[in-house]
């Protein structure tokens, strides 16, 4: 059984405004309370809704109630929708026994766009998180999302990838079994191929 049944097991979703952070929680709640375990979700916004820095916290545990936001560095997952923002939260809530899910497929603030400030290269914030981190999972998401039909996909991507993680207490029938009452039906085909997808990413193209 999943390490939640005797601690919470500390999940971070982070991104920017429009990725979908906020629905991939909400999902991940939806199937763990299913299975019979506690969840506690807390959300924090950057500047903007749409393109600032969206965190999601959720705390799985089997018999206690937790607060909103895991404590500073005791993340044991990680999700990281965009790599810039996955390395903030390396900084506050990583540890040496973590493991990381990253979407290799950088968003470009708008600071970056003005030429104002240089965005980090893309293999130094992979090599800092391989250095810092027990488990990296570097794939670029985005790609098998554009495949599917946009970047929108990419949450229901990394939903699947992160339910193939061994001892995580939900599979991915519980993942699309979660989001049947979530999606309408014309929706809901889509969002299994994406899920699909990202369940045999891990194994097929990532691991590190």
């Amino acid at each position: 059984m999943s390490k939640a049944d005797n601690m919470p097991l500390n999940l971070i979703i982070t991104g920017v405004g429009g990725q979908g952070n906020v629905l991939a929680s909400q999902i991940i709640g939806k199937a763990v309370v299913k299975k019979g375990f506690r969840v506690t979700i807390g959300e924090t916004f950057g500047l903007s809704q749409r393109g600032g820095a969206v965190m999601s916290h959720v705390r799985i545990s089997k018999n206690k109630n937790c607060g909103p936001l895991v404590p500073p560095n005791m993340a044991n997952i990680v999700i990281g929708l965009e790599p810039l923002e996955t390395l903030r939260v390396l900084a506050e809530y990583g540890n040496r026994d973590a493991l990381f899910l990253v979407n290799s497929r950088p968003i470009y603030p708008l600071n970056v766009i003005a030429g104002e400030v240089e965005y980090p290269d893309a293999d130094w914030i992979k090599d800092t998180l391989l250095k810092s981190v027990k488990k990296l999972y570097w794939m670029d998401g985005t790609a098998k999302a554009i495949e599917l039909g946009g970047p929108i996909m990419l949450n229901m991507i990394m939903l699947g990838a992160l339910c193939t993680i061994k001892n995580f207490p939900i599979t991915v029938d519980d993942l699309k079994g979660a989001i049947k009452n979530i999606f309408p039906d014309s929706k809901l085909k889509a969002n299994y191929m994406a899920i699909n997808v990202g369940s045999g990413i891990i194994s097929v193209e990532s691991k590190s």
